[in-house]
């Protein structure tokens, strides 16, 4: 059993990166003894076939473009990422508000609409949604998007 575990471990890694957490539930109903998978994926770990810093890598790089810090981090610990992996994956992306203004320019490519206005409050709604942060929207829709 522990080879076909192995393998079954291996066949799921090279499919995508998968987090350390993710794989031991995946594989928490084919194990017979929980220390064994266990060491499983510590010995998958260090000989650097399962990285959680890797996945967490590659997460924010497929999904900054469309999404705030708030709603990437909460996505990496949902997973299991821990919170000093999450900052550190976040640190190296593009800071937040020049992100926000390219996904908020994709979706209403005009001037913001004005404070209290129904449109405003769409589209805050729609940033506050994929995770920006309340100062970064604020700074997105009170002026145009090539001024500051």
């Amino acid at each position: 059993m522990p080879d076909a575990l192995r393998d079954r471990a291996l066949r799921l890694l090279a499919r995508r990166e998968h987090t350390c957490h993710e794989l031991l539930v995946k594989l928490a109903a084919q194990a017979e003894d929980p220390q064994e998978l266990s060491a499983m994926l510590d010995e998958l770990s260090g000989s650097d076939l399962l990285s959680d810093h890797r996945y967490a890598s590659s997460r924010i790089r497929a999904r900054a473009e469309r999404f705030g810090d708030a709603r990437l981090a909460h996505e990496l610990r949902a997973k299991g990422v821990a919170d000093e992996l999450v900052s550190a994956a976040l640190a190296v992306t593009e800071d937040e508000l020049s992100r926000a203004r390219r996904v908020w320019l994709r979706r209403f490519g005009q001037q913001p609409a004005a404070a209290g206005d129904t449109a405003h409050a769409r589209q805050m709604r729609f940033l506050a949604n994929r995770g920006f942060s309340a100062e970064t929207i604020r700074r997105v829709l009170r002026a145009a998007p090539d001024d500051e």
